[in-house]
């Protein structure tokens, strides 16, 4: 169990608000399935296409990016007041039950959404090993 000391309950609902204010925050995702491919969407809005990274194995795709501030160029005078934008960088990986065609994998980015389409691989290798005594 959890005790915080605190001279009033609205101190603690300022805490709680400070640290869900500094969480890591990740985008919203659909995943679709289709008989030929898997379809990943998310919403990144202000995120700048040059800062998307779209990375694959066997059957995992690994979304990153960054999502830069436009006022590390101001002056300190004509930043924002207050700003709730969240800016830094992130990444989020979806695993598919089946493997995926790597060399097929297509991201196109438009109106703040990325849509990633993993064609499903139709042939999957496996190796075989030989034990040695």
């Amino acid at each position: 169990m959890l005790t915080v000391r605190t001279s009033s309950p609205f101190g603690l609902l300022d805490r709680l608000e400070q640290q869900l204010q500094t969480a890591e925050r990740v985008p919203a995702a659909e995943v679709r399935e289709t008989a030929e491919a898997y379809e990943v969407v998310l919403e990144l809005p202000g995120v700048d296409r040059e800062a998307i990274d779209v990375k694959a194995t066997e059957r995992t795709l690994v979304v990153s990016a960054e999502r830069r501030s436009g006022h590390d160029q101001a002056p300190a005078d004509q930043g924002p007041l207050l700003s709730e934008f969240r800016y830094g960088t992130w990444s989020r990986s979806f695993r598919f039950p089946q493997a995926i065609d790597r060399d097929q994998l297509q991201a196109r980015y438009r109106d703040g959404l990325l849509t990633v389409t993993a064609p499903k691989a139709q042939k999957v290798s496996s190796v075989t090993v030989r034990v040695e005594a």
